[in-house]
């Protein structure tokens, strides 16, 4: 409904030639000119935060529901190399299935995903079913699936818990993985972040994050939790890491 909401209200624009639709675009960020800029800035940072999320809604209209960064970062990459075949993943946060699934098919893994959102849940089951996967919906700051699991992975979802270091000790305890594999945002990804916080917006790329990184940081708050790193990279403004029980 709201898909059809949208496309009827900007039949007009539209319906305007290409070149002039840019030229009108062009105009309406030129009038920022006229301002102080630092009101400028602030409105045109919220206008570049409102097309990054139409570019990642259209992006995944053309990879057909997956977000290509999936496959342009090839981050999965990093989760399947470091998975036996065999091994017992639980994957928090899971979304709807594609690390999961990744795990799965290409590592050999029984996997078993976890998300709140039962809409995610209910996704990743029709997209991604195969008889090594098992998605869950609950809270795994709360409840986790019985048993031990060799592996935790946590791909974009530490940062949106309050308390992380609360989480890793609970999985820890509760699952004893040898291992985790993390991947987090960073903080100093882009100078427009730094910018924002001086300019007093919201500085990180999603409004549910409590957190975005630093490596001195993400180290510090590991280490907090009883985790060291045994390998980290930094890719495409992310921490990519493999965690272990500190000895």
């Amino acid at each position: 409904m709201k898909r059809a909401l949208r496309t009827l209200a900007s039949l007009p624009f539209r319906m305007l030639p290409l070149a002039l639709r840019r030229h009108a675009v062009r105009m309406g960020f030129n009038a920022f000119s006229t301002v102080a800029p630092d009101t400028a800035l602030r409105e045109l940072l919220a206008l570049d935060r409102a097309l990054s999320g139409v570019i990642d809604e259209t992006a995944m209209r053309y990879e057909g529901g997956v977000h290509p960064k999936h496959r342009l970062t090839a981050y999965h990459d990093f989760f399947v190399k470091r998975v036996q075949a065999g091994e017992r993943v639980l994957d928090l946060g899971c979304g709807y299935g594609a690390v999961a699934s990744s795990l799965a098919t290409r590592a050999g893994a029984d996997v078993v995903g976890i998300d709140l959102d039962a809409a995610n849940i209910a996704e990743a089951r029709r997209r991604f079913a195969h008889p090594r996967i098992t998605f869950v919906v609950g809270d795994a700051t709360k409840a986790l699936p019985p048993g031990r699991f060799n592996v935790v992975v946590a791909s974009n979802v530490v940062e949106h818990v309050d308390d992380r270091v609360g989480l890793y000790r609970a999985v820890q305890e509760c699952a004893r993985p040898s291992r985790w594999l993390v991947r987090v945002p960073m903080i100093d990804r882009d100078w427009r972040v730094a910018l924002r916080r001086e300019l007093g917006l919201f500085a990180f790329s999603d409004p549910t994050h409590f957190t975005e990184y630093t490596r001195e940081s993400f180290e510090l708050e590991a280490a907090a939790a009883g985790l060291s790193p045994a390998h980290l990279q930094i890719n495409w403004g992310e921490i990519w890491a493999e965690l272990r029980p500190a000895p």
